[in-house]
């Protein structure tokens, strides 16, 4: 027994012992924690608590990256930046009490130059609702000011009078002032969102704004150096390279949720709209030190804006300044040899990458004319110069349309490369329509029938071919939908039975010859050549070559040549058309422009008739014949003789083949034509 009690009693004693060792490591383990905290608040984080303590708080702001630049194919510049000064109002050195004095101050200092005001209400007497203003900019006034929805102008307008305290000043004052602050507040205005009130000062007020600091800096205004975009020539390609504007109204919610801010810019057409999201940098960060009062103690940059890639384009700068300069001088050629044409276009395609080497326009327009006379712009409603007709006009392709035809009906056996047709000139084939060729023919087969451009020959060709198979193969071609190049454009129509409502045989004729209701844009012409060259390979179209980090030392992305279609073309059915297209520029209807040209062309004519004017003229062509690298389509409205046109397609072929890359010469600056 005694021996039992002496198990029991050192069972106990071993018990309290490690009681006892749990209890002195837990109470070490306190020690050490509270140790550490203490550590942590006095050393490690001292500085943070001292600053909570004192009411400092952190703030962040953006600082703006660069957007991205836009060169061509040789990297030659198109769309890039400059240095420039905005005036900025930071929140945190403001002054509440002279905020009003100092807003006016600067509208007398920039004098003719613009501000932001965003205000819905005209800036001058009796202050109406301002029209032209997005029906949403209303509404959001009247939400913000807690007004119906029937409120009046005068309601907003003495509303805000007091919500900006503006009582002792006269109306126009009064007008001034609450444009620019209530842009303010719709700009989310705080210590982390400083207010844009103007872009692109002179370097004059620059300096009256830095120099005057008790006037201007002390009331939170400063000078920040910002970049803008600059054109290296206003003139090049305006329709493809396309804007940048600030953020309208209508679009600030969905933006702004894509993380931008009030005063951002952003791509609204063209290349700018189609790569919005390359161009775009990524803001950056500077962290102030704030005390309890709003005051600014300092300041670091955390976080280094990165700027927006480089768009390297297909554009060929040389080729594209030479088709215009081209393109306007055949215009004014045609209106002194009284033909009065006044617009036209042109497109030019490499045939083994689909990239556009040039697309312009007549009349076209400068950026200048764009920022500062764009409303003469949108009144012209003659030329038209802001209409993009080489991507989005649709025009007949009178006998361009031809070679089409002629490789669907080789390729389903309904007619062969030796096969005469005998033109009489009056296709009598149906009783109730029976069009004429513009000649007399005889006996003709498919290479002169092409040549010569008889419409009887492809009158037959097409009844035999039928609508179906011809548009069949016209589409695998590129004629009749979308290229697939990256900015707007026109799909253009098919003339068959998906064009009308009803369709009858005898319109079939009238198709075959590139009439009836066929349109198609001058890049989709450019683009259904560059396939006949490329034996019916047809590449998707493009405008992007590269996209490369801002710098220029990065490739992010490298763009490659993407087959969309194929024609199924016998080797012997694609030799015989590109003869066809041979013999048009060696002794046909091109023969005038291309007889004694250097390189061997092969391309086709065409007129379109119009229910107004001479007709349109229409040319298209590759070069060189054995190895083709360009396609080339233009057009000129009411331009009425081929020659015009070819005169034009043969200046292009000049500037890519002849041109030296060191030679490249600026075109001028345009005049818009009658």
């Amino acid at each position: 027994m005694p021996g039992k009690f002496y198990k029991e009693e050192l069972k106990i004693k071993k018990r309290d012992k490690r009681r006892y060792i749990t209890i002195v490591v837990a109470t070490v383990l306190v020690f050490v924690l509270l140790f550490g905290r203490n550590f942590e608040i006095q050393v490690v984080s001292s500085e943070k608590y001292v600053e909570q303590a004192n009411g400092i708080a952190k703030i962040t702001a953006p600082i703006k990256a660069s957007r991205g630049e836009i060169l061509d194919c040789y990297g030659r510049p198109i769309a890039t930046n400059r240095e420039g000064y905005n005036i900025i109002f930071n929140y945190a050195s403001i002054s509440k009490t002279t905020i009003n004095d100092t807003i006016l101050s600067l509208i007398k200092l920039l004098g003719d130059h613009e501000w932001k005001d965003d205000l819905p209400l005209l800036d001058t007497a009796p202050y109406s609702y301002d029209k032209e203003a997005a029906e949403i900019s209303k509404t959001r006034m009247l939400d913000m000011l807690e007004l119906a929805h029937y409120a009046t102008a005068a309601n907003c307008f003495d509303a805000l009078v007091k919500r900006y305290s503006l009582e002792d000043r006269d109306k126009k004052q009064q007008r001034l002032i609450m444009g620019v602050r209530y842009t303010m507040e719709r700009a989310g205005f705080s210590i982390s969102v400083p207010f844009t009130f103007a872009e692109d000062v002179d370097s004059k007020i620059m300096t009256i704004i830095s120099e005057n600091t008790d006037i201007y800096g002390e009331n939170g205004v400063s000078i920040e150096v910002a970049s803008f975009r600059e054109y290296d020539n206003a003139s090049v390609a305006p329709h493809i390279i396309g804007t940048v504007s600030p953020i309208y109204a209508e679009d600030w919610e969905e933006l702004k949720a894509k993380g931008y801010s009030y005063d951002d810019k952003v791509g609204r057409s063209g290349i700018e709209k189609a790569c919005e999201d390359e161009l775009r940098g990524t803001d950056g960060e500077i962290t102030y030190k704030v005390d309890s009062k709003g005051k600014i103690l300092s300041s670091e940059v955390t976080k280094e804006p990165i700027p927006g890639h480089t768009v390297r384009l297909t554009i060929d700068k040389n080729v594209q300044v030479s088709a215009q300069n081209a393109l306007m001088d055949t215009i004014k050629q045609l209106n002194k040899d009284k033909i009065y044409a006044n617009a036209g276009a042109a497109v030019a395609v490499n045939v083994k990458t689909g990239g556009v080497l040039a697309a312009v326009n007549c009349p076209t327009y400068t950026y200048e004319q764009y920022e500062n006379d764009y409303e003469s712009l949108v009144s012209d409603t003659t030329g038209r110069p802001l209409f993009d007709r080489a991507f989005t006009g649709a025009y007949p392709p009178g006998s361009t349309f031809k070679p089409a035809v002629a490789c669907a009906a080789l390729q389903e056996g309904v007619i062969t490369s030796t096969e005469t047709i005998t033109c009489v000139r009056k296709y009598r084939y149906f009783k109730d329509y029976q069009p004429n060729c513009m000649h007399f023919h005889g006996g003709i087969t498919l290479i002169p029938a092409l040549s010569k451009s008889c419409n009887y020959f492809f009158f037959e060709t097409g009844r035999r071919l039928g609508i179906t198979k011809m548009n069949e193969y016209c589409k695998k071609l590129g004629l009749g939908v979308k290229t697939g190049v990256e900015v707007s454009e026109s799909a253009g129509t098919l003339a068959g039975p998906e064009s009308r409502a009803e369709w009858y045989e005898g319109y079939t004729l009238s198709a075959a010859i590139g009439q009836s209701d066929n349109a198609f844009t001058p890049l989709q012409l450019a683009t259904y050549t560059a396939t006949i060259a490329n034996s019916g390979v047809r590449y998707k179209t493009t405008l992007i070559d590269k996209i490369m980090s801002y710098s220029q030392d990065k490739v992010i992305k490298q763009s490659k040549p993407e087959i969309v279609d194929t024609v199924e073309l016998d080797e012997s059915v694609i030799n015989t058309v590109k003869k066809g297209m041979l013999s048009v520029t060696e002794d046909g209807t091109g023969s005038r422009v291309f007889a004694d040209y250097p390189i061997t062309v092969g391309g086709k004519t065409g007129t379109a008739e119009t229910t107004k004017g001479a007709d349109h003229t229409v040319f298209i062509a590759f070069a060189p014949y054995e190895n083709p690298e360009i396609a080339v389509a233009v057009i000129i409205e009411h331009g009425k003789y081929s020659s015009y046109s070819g005169g034009l397609l043969k200046a292009i072929f000049n500037a890519y083949f002849f041109t030296e890359l060191q030679n490249e010469t600026d075109t001028p600056s345009y005049e818009l034509l009658p």
